[in-house]
């Protein structure tokens, strides 16, 4: 009959081997990992720069397209005049507000 060993014996022996083995893997995945997400972040972050330069740009092309047309300053017809607009953005204050909080 062979001889019986305990598992806690043979994980005495296999853990100081695995933890040798495995902590530079572990490490090295770690390390690459992050690597990774720092590039895709940067990457990201740049395209997201280009996006907003881009709206920018037709933005500042739409103005001037716009003032060459000479339609940048004319009020369309029908349009309220900005006193007009004024009062009508403003909310009314009711009077009846207060009185039903007492």
């Amino acid at each position: 009959m062979p001889p019986v060993v305990p598992p806690f014996l043979i994980g005495l022996f296999i853990a100081p081997l695995a933890k040798r083995l495995l902590k530079p893997l572990v490490r090295g995945v770690v390390t690459t990992s992050v690597g990774v997400v720092m590039e895709v972040r940067k990457a990201a972050h740049e395209a997201g720069e280009n996006i907003q330069d881009l709206a920018a740009e037709v933005a500042a092309d739409m103005v001037a397209a716009q003032i060459a047309s000479g339609d940048g300053h004319r009020p369309t017809e029908g349009a309220a005049s900005s006193g007009e607009k004024d009062e009508a953005r403003t909310p009314k204050i009711r009077a009846t507000a207060g009185a039903a909080k007492a």
